[in-house]
């Protein structure tokens, strides 16, 4: 094993490598990114790099520079090195977030303050543990422990716990402190005592940096020394690190697949998902401070909007001379930024540059023109009939008894309204849609209370052998639910955990009449919530006998060389369906007989972006019969094709839709193909 051992490090690539895409591939905007890059390059920038969909889309450097020179991290090691190795130590049960801090300093035990610091304090900034800092004096400068702190002389770790004063209790306010985080590495490396891997740098390379393939002279820590203490091998957590932009990439995009890489867990996600999520720990002072983003456990998190523009879920490695690693997984976006001070604020010449770059290139239609739909042509605004106003939502089926069955969110449903306000409930649409009617039908079963994400709703209803089946969101992600006597009683059955965060069935015509095989499908945006956009639909069936078993259910994963699909039972490996960089949100898919075609109508969000498209097959290939990134009637949403309300030749259909007022209510919409 000794040789074995000595051989690893050779068996590591020479560099990072990644699969390369075109930022028009991903959905950017090149030249917008190519103005992100001359401001970067006027402001001291060195290097500049974008990942989506993990292929590497953008990359440059400036003059003397290149990939595979390693750049200080300052405190993005907070992230890179006590983010990640806090993350393992976690998952791996050897410590928890609200421990007391003691159980691994035994020392602060009996300390009035240092007592009631928890590991949370310590990565979040919190623990009251003042910092080695004075306004206005370098580190070299400084006096006393705080200049022998940065000197690491005797050593960092000893001045930290035992010389730093507590400044306020523990808890009750936030003040950045490098102090604070060496403590935490003494924490961590502690609760190792006994593992295999029982130091910060061994760990993180047995663990995240030598499985992600980065070469061992792509990435430096702790100032490059070990610390002896205790019987320990401590290393600086705080700064002192060295990464090249292809190396901090790749830690973040693990991040952005929750732990996942080629195939194998590296990172648990729950663990991923509350080390970046707000814990209710203290808040900056952005009035009396430095304005700085909230604190997740070793990484600055975006959950209140901090950095305005950015998704919420954004959160980033920050480090002095303005070093950056941003990360928003709903985008499936990572930047990396080195260099020396921007001087301007970061957000604004950085972070919403880049997903402005990405918003713009994806308001462009995803796939070329229909061979069969030339054009679509909506009747005038003035001719939209609008019912059950207040109510939204409208998935739709067209019933066994010839009626329409939907379910409608966050209002009072049909005229005469009903009371309470549900965020579900069920109805029933009769008659032509020149001249239907909305009814209620009442269940306690399935009517549930809400607005917006508190509350239950459904994404997409389906008839089949006079059984209605619908699909309802925000469950977390997804749960079925059926009613065997057209919506009076339902029942509850299994519920998706990963994507199919919206999902929607393939409705064909009444009662399902007309599938061309035995299987049900289920269509849905690649993400856990009908409330984020983004950038894929995937694709599930099921036998039609078979709906409420989640066995039975099968996963697209890829077209074959003959334009076949490949299934899964595996839900982790599923493929994209139709893909749409920053553009898929919640849908609905229909097959119309009368042109032998399969629509999907599509939002992008609640701006009036949105499309139809079009198939040969439930599977693709897709193409545009109709995309518009503003449809002209302020915030729309909800667009859905009922399959009742399709002409028999196809070429007239009837949208229902939903939006802000006037619009908020059950839309009907006549529409032409041509």
């Amino acid at each position: 094993s000794a040789v074995l051992l000595l051989l690893l490090p050779l068996l590591l690539p020479a560099e990072v490598a990644w699969p390369v895409s075109s930022p028009e591939q991903q959905g950017f905007d090149k030249a917008k990114l190519d103005a992100v890059r001359d401001q970067l390059a006027a402001h001291a920038t060195q290097a500049f790099l974008v990942a989506r969909n993990g292929s590497l889309v953008y990359e440059w450097y400036a003059p003397g520079r290149d990939r595979n020179q390693k750049h200080y991290t300052a405190s993005l090691a907070k992230s890179l090195v006590g983010g990640m190795s806090l993350l393992l130590a976690m998952q791996d049960r050897r410590i928890s977030p609200d421990d007391p801090a003691w159980k691994y300093i035994p020392a602060w035990k009996n300390d009035p303050e240092k007592s009631r610091i928890t590991i949370r304090h310590l990565a979040t900034h919190s623990s009251g543990i003042q910092d080695a800092h004075q306004e206005g004096v370098s580190h070299e400068d400084l006096p006393g422990w705080m200049g022998e702190f940065w000197k690491r002389k005797p050593d960092p770790f000893t001045i930290s716990l035992y010389r730093a004063p507590v400044l306020f209790p523990p808890g009750s306010r936030y003040h950045y402190s490098n102090t604070g985080m060496a403590a935490l590495a003494y924490a961590v490396t502690a609760s190792l005592r006994g593992a295999p891997e029982d130091d910060i740098k061994t760990l993180l390379a047995s663990r995240i940096y030598g499985p992600l393939g980065i070469p061992a002279s792509d990435w430096s820590i702790g100032y490059g020394e070990v610390t002896a203490l205790d019987g320990l091998k401590l290393y600086a957590n705080w700064g002192g690190g060295g990464f090249t932009p292809r190396a901090a990439a790749r830690v973040g995009q693990l991040l952005v697949q929750e732990g996942m890489w080629e195939g194998r867990r590296l990172a648990a996600s729950e663990w991923v998902g509350r080390m970046v999520a707000y814990g209710g720990s203290a808040a900056p002072d952005r009035v009396k401070e430095e304005p700085r983003a909230l604190s997740g456990l070793c990484w600055h998190i975006n959950t209140d909007g901090f950095w305005q523009g950015v998704p919420r879920d954004g959160f980033a490695g920050l480090g002095a001379g303005d070093q950056t690693l941003l990360v928003v997984p709903s985008l499936k976006l990572v930047v990396v930024r080195n260099g020396g001070d921007l001087k301007v604020d970061r957000a604004r010449i950085l972070f919403r540059p880049v997903v402005e770059a990405l918003a713009s290139g994806a308001s462009k239609a995803p796939y070329p023109p229909s061979p069969v739909i030339r054009k679509i042509t909506f009747d005038p605004e003035s001719s939209i009939v609008r019912k059950a106003i207040g109510s939204d939502n409208w998935p739709l089926t067209w019933a066994g008894d010839g009626d329409l069955y939907t379910s409608y969110g966050d209002g009072f449903g049909f005229e005469p309204f009903i009371k309470p306000k549900l965020s579900m409930g069920i109805a029933k649409v009769t008659g032509p849609p020149a001249a239907f009617q909305g009814i209620n039908i009442r269940s306690d079963s399935i009517e549930r209370k809400g607005d917006g994400p508190k509350g239950l709703k459904a994404s997409g209803i389906l008839m089949v052998d006079g059984v209605l089946y619908m699909w309802v969101r925000n469950a977390g992600n997804s749960q079925l639910a059926w009613s065997a006597d057209r919506g009076a009683n339902w029942s509850w059955g299994f519920r998706f955990d990963q994507s199919f965060g919206s999902p929607a069935f393939l409705n064909f015509g009444r009662n399902y009449e007309g599938a061309p095989d035995g299987y049900v499908y289920t269509y849905s945006q690649d993400g856990p919530s009908a409330y984020q956009v983004d950038d894929g639909i995937v694709l599930a069936r099921s036998p039609k006998d078979r709906i409420r078993d989640r066995g039975a259910y099968e996963f697209f994963v890829k077209l074959d060389a003959d334009r076949q699909p490949v299934w899964t039972k595996e839900i982790a490996r599923r493929g994209q369906v139709f893909s749409y960089p920053t553009g898929c949100q919640r849908l609905d898919v229909v097959y119309n007989p009368g042109i032998r075609r399969y629509l999907m109508a599509l939002s992008s969000g609640h701006e009036g972006a949105w499309g139809i498209f079009d198939a040969p097959a439930p599977w693709g290939p897709w193409t545009t019969a109709f995309h518009t990134a503003a449809w002209g009637l302020g915030g729309t949403h909800g667009y859905r094709l009922p399959s009742k309300w399709i002409s028999p030749d196809g070429r007239t259909m009837w949208l229902v839709f939903s939006g802000v007022k006037p619009n908020d209510a059950f839309c009907v919409r006549r529409f032409t193909l041509e």
